[in-house]
């Protein structure tokens, strides 16, 4: 592949990208698209309608300078502390290979150029390998560029990632101490909890925890798993109701409410407080006898009046036998994932080990289409596989077509299925939280594109040359030296294909502007109506990929550096202006995600000096070598210091923060009023406004008889989690959709 393949691959991306941009933003003017591209704001704020106006046919820039002005504390009470971390990991990137560009395109790149003394044709006829180091002859003095850049580069990201893990840190404390009503502070989750003949699970939990912890235990609440018998009666409650055209019905019993958080059948749940349950403890539908006391889960959420003695309770055992009585800091109330709560506690490890295996099968199976990929970029491999096709692939512009631009598409539509099958996997591992189940199927995605797009592509064949490999060790940073520079081709048009016009594709919010147009225009119904969460998922591996392809190439390949800044700045940009306008938060980890970032960029970083080892090595240059072996010590004592002085904050709480916090609600008299709110937090059944709980950025609301899946709240029916001196009036362009 020669650089004129690789400019009609990036014209053709760069088209693509202005092509979406533009029709973005005429689309976003449409009153018809208010739904898609203003799905937070909309549920704030209700917008009028036009009916015409000329500026709502003409494209515009004033999202993008909108995206640019908000400042972080903007975003942060829009998007809550998740985005803005999200947000961080996209300047980190940003930074880091602003700094990587400068130094090894203006100082690598022309020593690789002018590596070995040949005869240089027209620069577009160039091949891509002799911008790479293997154009450097061996035993080249130059090298020493090469060690110097990579110098420059580790030091970079070193003293980056320590300000930026530190600034977070403070963020993260921050949030907790801003969030001091947050009732999950004062719960705890019980699993397991042994089952007995003589007495109902609400007693045992009320005995054991009155017994030893009687100084700080308050009350609790169970979980119930209510089958189809339960929800056809609650259906029938509710019809009776209407017909009846009661108001207010005091005598209705609380378990006849259908779970708003689960819409299975089967695994929708009922969760009463213990008072509750004390008035109807002989109900046949719930606790009477043994066939009853099977629809009991064998959990619940435990109230403490403190947020101390609930954290220590958390990480204390609670029997000398550790599969019971089991204790875990509750999620918040939004954030709870209701249909993983009936699983027994002693399944999670079978569950663990399942999803492992599924997701080895899973991309062993990926295998195929990745193989097939790596062929389409041979163009005599094509010839001799489709020969058909000999004569058309002798044109000029469908070679570089086929072997530029198809394989990194072919990839990415293959990898569509990747996210939902790993948030299948995370599910099935038994999270009880949604923040945590996303943040899983975040890693497990992470670790699938890494090895598919990095390790596998750059060792092209057949699949058995691709599972020996690796069989020898020691050989192994002299392959990736050879390999890494040979797959360059590859990786710089899938950051263009990838990369560019998936931002355009996330940007236009293709599968929803589809949905509005086919409801409104097909069924004759109302537009889209769902609200988004961010799909953190989904993006935070997509931008630590590419950050990983960044550096282990960077040196190697400097060609691939302009193209990822350019990458970057488009993500900045169109990453805000989804969340200040589409995403809605309705749950939060508290910034649960950097060290994830941190993480893959100290294996990043540790596999860049791997490579350059090998290349040194390959290239006969022992100093350059021993110059990166201290170079690598450093960093692993570098990770080992931010693991201990910052991780443990993202792990644990901080009893001096929920003691102070403890101290200044107990002076002031609130806990009283935050011990009368905790029995509402958690409870499905209705309240009233009065009692909806606020925490923080996460809001408790009911409508009707049942709370909606926070996963699946429509626009209107709950307002978004923001700032209420949050400014909603809109530019030029917005404002024509009123």
């Amino acid at each position: 592949m020669n650089l004129a393949a690789l400019l009609t691959s990036a014209g053709i991306n760069i088209a693509v990208c202005v092509i979406l941009f533009s029709l973005y933003s005429i689309l976003r003017k449409q009153p018809s698209n208010v739904n898609v591209y203003f799905g937070r704001r909309i549920s704030i704020a209700t917008r009028r309608s036009d009916p015409f106006c000329l500026d709502r046919f003409v494209p515009s820039a004033s999202w993008l300078l909108k995206a640019w002005r908000t400042k972080e504390e903007d975003l942060l009470a829009v998007g809550g502390l998740d985005s803005v971390v999200f947000i961080r990991m996209v300047v980190f990137s940003l930074r880091i290979f602003s700094i990587a560009a400068v130094v090894c395109v203006f100082i690598v790149l022309p020593v690789n150029y002018h590596g070995q003394k040949m005869h240089h044709q027209h620069i577009p006829l160039q091949s891509l390998e002799v911008f790479t180091i293997l154009n450097v002859q061996e035993g080249s003095k130059w090298l020493w560029t090469h060690c110097l850049a990579l110098y420059i580069i580790t030091f970079s990201a070193c003293v980056l990632l320590y300000f930026e893990y530190k600034t977070i840190t403070k963020m993260r404390l921050a949030h907790i101490t801003a969030s001091s009503s947050n009732p999950s502070y004062f719960t705890v989750v019980v699993r397991a909890i042994p089952w007995s003949a003589e007495e109902s699970y609400s007693d045992s939990v009320r005995k054991f925890f009155t017994k030893y912890h009687a100084s700080s235990y308050l009350s609790h609440q169970m979980v119930y798993r209510s089958g189809k018998i339960q929800k056809l009666m609650s259906d029938a409650g509710k019809v009776c109701k209407i017909l009846k055209d009661a108001s207010v019905d005091q005598t209705r019993k609380p378990d006849l409410f259908q779970c708003g958080f689960c819409g299975g059948a089967t695994d929708s749940f009922k969760i009463l407080s213990n008072e509750m349950e004390s008035v109807r403890g002989k109900s046949s539908l719930i606790d009477d006898g043994v066939g009853g006391r099977k629809k009991v889960c064998a959990a619940a959420f435990v109230f403490f009046k403190t947020r101390y003695a609930a954290v220590v309770t958390s990480q204390v055992l609670q029997s000398s036998n550790p599969m019971l009585w089991v204790t875990d800091m509750a999620p918040e109330p939004n954030d709870v994932y209701w249909s993983n709560l009936w699983i027994p506690y002693g399944q999670l490890w079978i569950r663990k080990i399942a999803t492992l295996l599924a997701a080895i099968a899973f991309m062993l199976v990926f295998l195929i289409p990745v193989t097939f990929v790596q062929g389409l970029t041979q163009l005599e491999f094509l010839q001799q596989a489709f020969p058909f096709l000999r004569g058309l692939l002798k044109k000029k512009i469908i070679s570089q077509l086929v072997t530029g631009y198809l394989p990194s598409v072919v990839l990415i539509l293959a990898f569509y299925s990747v996210p939902p099958v790993m948030m299948l996997f995370s599910t099935a591992e038994g999270c009880i939280s949604r923040s945590g189940r996303k943040k899983s199927a975040c890693f497990k995605v992470l670790y699938f594109t890494i090895w598919n797009v990095f390790f596998v592509n750059i060792f092209t064949g057949s699949l058995i040359r691709q599972l020996s490999v690796f069989s020898s060790v020691k050989d192994i940073p002299a392959q990736l030296a050879n390999a890494v520079p040979a797959q360059a081709k590859f990786f710089m048009t899938y950051v263009l294909s990838s990369g560019w016009a998936s931002l355009a594709c996330e940007l236009m919010q293709i599968y929803p502007l589809l949905c509005n147009y086919f409801r409104r225009f097909i069924l004759l119904k109302d537009g889209y109506n769902d609200t988004l969460t961010f799909p953190y998922h989904t993006e935070i591996p997509r931008v630590l990929l590419f950050g990983f392809v960044g550096f282990t190439c960077s040196i190697l390949v400097p060609l691939i550096l302009p193209f990822l800044l350019v990458y970057f700045v488009l993500a900045y940009l169109i990453y805000r202006n989804q969340i200040l306008n589409v995403y809605i938060p309705k749950y939060e980890s508290g910034g649960q995600f950097w060290p994830m970032m941190h993480n893959t960029v100290i294996v990043s970083l540790i596999l860049m000096q791997i490579i350059a080892l090998g290349v040194f090595g390959l290239r006969r240059s022992p100093i350059a070598s021993g110059f990166t072996i201290p170079l690598l010590i450093f960093t692993l004592l570098f990770n080992e210091y931010c693991r201990q002085r910052f991780h443990p904050i993202f792990r644990n709480h901080v009893s001096e923060i929920l003691m102070e916090m403890d101290r200044k609600d107990e002076q002031s008299g609130r806990m009283e009023e935050v011990y009368e709110q905790l029995h509402s937090a958690y409870c499905q059944s209705p309240v009233t406004p009065d009692d909806s709980f606020n925490s923080g950025h996460v809001n408790h609301h009911e409508d009707g008889d049942s709370i909606q899946d926070p996963e699946n709240v429509n626009p209107g029916k709950e307002p978004s989690q923001v700032n209420p001196t949050w400014d909603v009036t809109f530019d030029r362009a917005e404002s024509s959709q009123k």
